[in-house]
């Protein structure tokens, strides 16, 4: 049986962000992430909408002034995840929904020709065809995605953000059970397009393992917002799911706190504020201006 625990904050981590990418050294210049600022139609700042990444390497420089004001100033973190730091949880949580009896072997799973490079991606972490008997396909999309990944989720900009707030009021939009209960709710056959489109993303990030962190670092936003409309985001019933549909049910949630007065600083996937499904031009249908500031 695949040791679920140990992967848990791995699988939370994957391509949701749509910045999936490995990690070898900080780089040396300057570092801009995204960064938006929300004001309401009298011009008064209402928060802040930064663009995270799960796992950054040891040294990783990503932090600004501009985002140092914006942690100083916010009344609250807004998060996808709270309780990152609850391993433990995080991994009971996963294997209630990740595993179940009777699962047809992980090679038929996927058609014929494509079970070689599967077979491949599983031995490349260290993981066997057998370790995936009682694994749900979702789940072992979520696995593998972390193939040829050697970034360190306890690096991540949202732990990190986690730490800052620690004093202050934390709203999380989802949790883990609500986040890994849209993978299981998926259709089988949407689940195994999910496989198929982590391996299609794992081969392709071979030509170029750090582009994606790089874009990240830089803030350059035509190349993250391809990334979040290509690979698996190509399909559109994942689209839908795993990207569309959250940020209808994230932005109901961040309107009752605008309203409320506090000033949020809303940090979750970059993915999640890029485009025209993005919480930023979310917010601008709704009376907001948003703008990049960094």
């Amino acid at each position: 049986m695949i040791p679920l625990w140990g992967l848990v904050a791995a699988a939370l981590l994957l391509a949701l962000t749509g910045c999936k990418q490995d990690h070898s050294a900080a780089d040396a210049e300057t570092p801009a992430p995204l960064l938006w600022e929300i004001r309401d139609n009298a011009g008064a700042v209402r928060g802040w909408l930064f663009g995270t990444i799960h796992a950054l390497p040891d040294g990783a420089r990503w932090r600004t002034q501009r985002l140092e004001q914006a942690i100083d100033q916010a009344d609250l973190l807004v998060v996808e995840i709270a309780a990152l730091n609850d391993r433990d949880g995080m991994a009971q949580v996963f294997t209630r929904l990740a595993t179940s009896p009777g699962l047809p072997d992980i090679g038929m799973r996927v058609p014929a020709g494509s079970r070689p490079e599967l077979f491949g991606l599983i031995e490349s972490v260290d993981l066997t065809a057998a370790d995936f008997s009682e694994v749900e396909t979702w789940a072992a999309a979520l696995v593998l995605a972390q193939a040829g990944d050697n970034g360190d989720a306890a690096n991540g900009a949202d732990l990190a953000l986690l730490r800052d707030f620690a004093n202050r009021k934390v709203h999380e939009f989802e949790g883990a059970q609500r986040q890994l209960g849209i993978f299981d709710g998926l259709p089988e056959a949407e689940q195994r397009d999910l496989l198929l489109a982590v391996m299609k993303e794992v081969r392709a990030n071979e030509a170029d393992p750090e582009r994606l962190r790089r874009a990240w670092l830089k803030g350059d936003a035509r190349t993250l917002e391809t990334a979040a409309s290509t690979g698996l985001m190509e399909d559109p019933e994942l689209r839908e799911a795993l990207l569309v549909a959250r940020n209808r049910a994230w932005i109901g949630q961040l309107e009752a706190i605008l309203a409320s007065g506090e000033r949020p600083l809303i940090a979750v996937g970059t993915a999640h504020l890029l485009g025209p499904d993005g919480l930023p031009a979310l917010l601008e249908h709704r009376g907001y201006s948003v703008a990049r500031i960094q």
